[in-house]
């Protein structure tokens, strides 16, 4: 981790330098650049315009990684999701 040392009110105070350290809650709640990063079976939700219209688990994921498939989430069947589309993915 980063530290940087400030004086305040003639004490000594160490401090996280801004950005140093995401929390896991915001870190976990970003949403995913690149989903060929994402494995199946991984929890994710589908978003679009920052509403969640889907949430599953990966079934698969094309080797461009534009494509991805979800199960679950109240369907039998897989249904796909396209970058395209302009959907959004984070791990649920």
């Amino acid at each position: 981790m980063l530290w940087r040392k400030n004086i305040y009110k003639g004490v000594e105070v160490q401090m996280k330098a801004r950005g140093a350290v995401l929390s896991r809650r915001i870190a976990h709640a970003a949403t995913v650049s690149d989903w060929g990063l994402l494995h199946p079976g991984e929890r994710v939700e589908i978003l679009k315009h920052a509403h969640v219209i889907a949430s599953g688990e990966v079934e698969e994921i094309s080797r461009s990684g534009n494509v991805l498939w979800l199960v679950g989430g109240g369907h039998s069947e897989s249904q796909p999701f396209m970058r395209s589309d302009g959907v959004q993915v984070r791990r649920a």
